[in-house]
């Protein structure tokens, strides 16, 4: 394992090289990918005649000092590392990941806070975002499709706050499979309502694995349909579906115009013929906008959104529309009664794994409250997902022939 010392040495070392041709390009426009790495080789092996590099050092100074000036600096390598999951940036000085669910501090820093805002602008600057003094809270993306929250100074207290939650590859179903995410029998039950076109929502908490599941459940929907995608960020991978739109926000410029919300997208999908229209997620008063999609012929639509449970988040729904809206509450619930046919409720466990841990039916408005049930629920003591009821709504199971 390298020092602390050995660490700060090779830091040193790629700091000075850094320099150097930082200094080379200023008297030029424009360097393409091959120069760059030719000037970076000749500083490297001018460096080697004045200290002993090995050639494992080197190689890493040429990746290094090459992600520096064309990639994401000091976190090219986190993004690289696909047992990384998640990256934390607290400030320049301080680096947390997320390695198989275990976060732990890493031994690499950034050499101070200009750096370290030198790659948020790299980063939110490729999606057309802005983050800056008057706004210093944004969420953006990776071209892997990576997740990026940032939040400046002043907000931020001690420096620049970075989090980036990596979506490498989609997972499908056969690996959450795999990984005992979920049964084969609830696997083949969603397979069905996804076909026939019931409306599902995925609820659960805060890294829980609601947009992974989100991906693998859109593997279902047939590919002769036309979807449309609507999110704040772009995370969804959808890849099956050849005829596929993708919508995503905009923040309103510094001028406090141009802003897109999801609102306005939802209501432009709607006059795009769409077979399905899928929310990333919803957090406030667009959530009214997303039942009204749904019940205006757009079945199989699915969305995402933070809840404890089925029930919790039936009512946070419930206040969502009652942002944007001011609706009498029995008359939101017949809007959410008659557009939700499922709720399927994730969780992370102690031991960092995460599952479906229910799968509740919506059924109708019964003396003002939703009526729900529970079709499937994690059984704690068995470790296992359990059927627990049966579907009783079944006539779009029947029209796309699945029962008699």
């Amino acid at each position: 394992m390298r020092t602390e010392n050995g660490e700060n040495e090779r830091e040193g070392v790629r700091s000075g090289l850094r320099h150097r041709i930082v200094e080379e390009l200023n008297g030029r426009r424009e360097t393409g990918d091959e120069e760059l790495l030719e000037i970076i080789d000749r500083s490297i092996r001018e460096m080697g005649n004045e200290i002993y590099l090995p050639l494992k050092e080197r190689l890493w100074l040429r990746t290094s000092l090459f992600d520096s000036f064309r990639r994401l600096d000091i976190l090219q390598e986190l993004i690289d590392d696909r047992e990384v999951s998640e990256v934390m940036v607290n400030g320049a000085g301080r680096v947390f990941v997320e390695r198989n669910g275990r976060m732990e501090l890493w031994n690499r820093r950034f050499e101070g806070e200009e750096q370290l805002e030198d790659i948020i602008q790299q980063i939110v600057s490729r999606v057309n975002r802005t983050v800056n003094v008057a706004s210093p809270i944004v969420d953006a993306r990776l071209e892997d499709g990576s997740r990026v929250n940032v939040v400046l100074p002043p907000i931020a207290l001690d420096g620049a706050a970075v989090t980036i939650r990596k979506f490498p590859e989609p997972i499908t179903m056969e690996k959450l499979l795999g990984f005992g995410a979920v049964t084969e029998e609830a696997a083949d039950f969603l397979r069905q309502v996804v076909e026939s076109g019931y409306n599902l929502f995925i609820s659960g908490g805060t890294n829980s694995g609601k947009t992974t599941f989100l991906n693998a459940l859109s593997a279902y929907i047939p590919k002769r349909e036309r979807v449309i995608t609507i999110e704040d960020s772009a995370e969804l991978q959808i890849r099956q579906i050849p005829n596929l739109v993708r919508l995503e926000t905009r923040n309103a410029n510094t001028e406090g115009e141009g802003e897109v919300t999801m609102s306005q997208l939802i209501r432009a999908a709607l006059r795009m013929n769409p077979s399905r229209i899928i929310v990333g997620e919803v957090r406030g008063r667009e959530a009214l906008d997303m039942l009204q999609a749904m019940n205006t012929g757009h079945d199989g639509s699915l969305s995402t959104g933070h809840g404890n449970s089925p029930k919790d988040m039936l009512s946070r729904l419930e206040t969502m529309v009652l942002m944007g809206a001011e609706l009498p509450l029995a008359a939101i619930r017949s809007q959410i009664a008659s557009a939700l046919d499922l709720i399927i409720h994730l969780g992370r466990l102690r031991d960092g794994s995460r599952k479906v841990l229910q799968i509740s039916e919506i059924g109708g408005n019964d003396n003002g409250n939703v009526e729900i049930w529970n079709l499937f629920r994690y059984d704690a003591a068995e470790g296992a997902l359990k059927r627990t009821g049966e579907l009783k709504n079944r006539e779009k199971l029947r029209a796309a022939g699945y029962c008699p």
